[in-house]
């Protein structure tokens, strides 16, 4: 057996390559061990979101919990990572587990662990539960009924669907939405967010918001190039005001304009700190991953506001937020908490407050933007996955900390930072970053400019260089 190693966000791997039921036992009994070392009588909050076998692998967990004589509050049906979250805090659980890979493609699942206040579980605590992991499970969990457990009192079913509807209409103005005149979109990419906006805001355009394990064979990560369908819904309708869009466990979101037009994380993030600050006269400090744009910063100056930048990686921020005053946390790639909720990233709640800020100022996205401009400038962000060879892979990190790159192509690196990755920034203030996934096979290159077309220039120019 191979030892178990949690990435970024958890465990991942391919079903029935390395993701199997004996290496799920494996990870639950090593985690069951973690908490038996914390407390004698633990308890848990488990589930799974819509991906395959969820329910199979997540049954396996709850019956090595209960063996071991972990009490597990297991979810009745589909979760988002925010529900399972949000009741680890709302329930005083001592973890929460959520079976999923996230924005992974179709083939992949995983295993997020999750703290009681409701956010990642701490590096190192993740590294205690690496260490316990066992060669084998030491159960035969196969002959073990979750039945008997349920009798015995190890096993309670929770209805955190519901949970989490009532917290989230409890803190949004939700009439203020649906009596706005905004008409909105929301696509769930068949993920486990599909049915919390249906109960919520019944009168929104729905799209991909049914049960597809497969999600039509497409990774549900909520970026442009994924969102071709959503994007030209929007256009055709004339008449939609915005779009928001969820991953595969709800925890990330994209966004679009009345015109179809994407909005990027980056521009999201900006528009939180505004409305939360200026508007709702929120404080804290703002936390924000590597790979953001450093227009953050520039917010956050003019607002007064104390800024840190981490590692990429949400337990980073949330490491931050579960011990200090945060007003936001967030990420490139989606992933944004505030403050008023819990320290874990929800696309629904992040979606949910830009509708409330339109709706309360009775202005388009664009509107709001321009707000925003206003006080950083205008800019553009584009990414682009290269999917490459692993030794490709490694020449090109070599070559990045040995610092070869000194330009690329007419772009002169004027300096560079490597906090987590390598951050090119050039004359202009234009900049690129180099970095290898964390969860996936991929380089992932990043480019900020002035506009949609001299940022794909960067990223061109820095494809060519990088693959000869």
């Amino acid at each position: 057996m191979t030892k178990i190693k949690f990435g970024t966000d958890g465990w991942r791997a391919i079903i029935a390559d390395d993701f199997t039921v004996a290496n799920v036992a494996r990870v639950a009994e090593g985690t069951a061990r973690w908490l038996l070392k914390q407390k004698a009588s633990p308890e848990i909050i488990l589930g799974h979101d819509c991906r395959f076998a969820g329910q199979l692998f997540c049954e396996t967990v709850a019956r090595v919990m209960c063996a071991m004589g972990v009490k597990t509050f297991l979810a009745k049906d589909f979760v988002s990572t925010p529900m399972i979250s949000l009741g680890a805090v709302k329930m005083q659980k001592d973890l929460g587990i959520i079976i999923t890979a996230s924005h992974n493609p179709p083939e992949y699942n995983g295993f997020k662990l999750k703290g009681s206040y409701g956010g990642p579980l701490l590096p190192a605590l993740v590294s205690e539960i690496e260490d316990l992991i066992p060669e084998t499970c030491s159960l035969d969990y196969s002959k073990l009924e979750l039945a008997d457990f349920e009798g015995k009192g190890l096993l309670h079913y929770v209805d955190l669907e519901t949970m989490y509807c009532d917290h989230v209409a409890a803190h949004f103005d939700l009439e203020a939405i649906r009596h706005s005149g905004l008409n909105l979109a929301y696509d769930a990419m068949y993920g486990a967010g599909q049915n919390v906006l249906k109960r919520l805001l019944p009168g929104l355009t729905f799209l991909h918001c049914d049960y597809n394990p497969s999600f039509m064979g497409q990774a549900p990560e909520p970026i442009h190039k994924n969102l071709g369908e959503f994007s030209n819904l929007i256009k055709s309708s004339g008449n939609i005001g915005s779009g928001l869009v969820t991953d595969g466990d709800a925890d990330r979101l994209g966004f679009y304009d009345g015109k179809g037009n994407f909005v990027d994380s980056h521009h999201i993030i900006l528009l939180l700190i505004h409305y939360l600050h200026k508007y709702k006269g929120l404080k804290g400090k703002v936390c924000i991953a590597f790979s953001t744009t450093p227009k953050v910063e520039k917010l956050c100056r003019h607002y007064g506001l104390e800024i840190e930048t981490v590692k990429i990686g949400f337990k980073y921020i949330a490491e931050i937020m579960i011990k200090e005053d945060v007003l936001l946390g967030g990420e490139e790639s989606g992933g944004i908490a505030i403050k008023g909720h819990i320290p874990e990233r929800d696309g629904i709640w992040m979606g949910l407050t830009i509708w409330e800020f339109m709706a309360k100022s009775g202005k388009t996205l664009n509107d709001l933007i321009e707000e925003v401009y206003a006080i950083v400038g205008r800019f553009s962000f584009e990414r682009n996955d290269l999917h490459i060879k692993e030794e490709i892979k490694q020449k090109v990190l070599a070559n990045c900390k040995s610092g070869k790159y000194t330009s690329f192509g007419p772009y002169k690196v004027t300096r560079v930072e490597d906090l987590d990755g390598f951050k090119y920034f050039f004359e202009n203030g234009d900049w690129l970053m180099i970095r290898a996934s964390g969860t996936e096979p991929v380089l992932r290159t990043y480019a900020e400019s002035s506009s949609k077309d001299s940022a794909f220039a960067i990223l061109n120019t820095a494809r060519e260089i990088l693959l000869n």
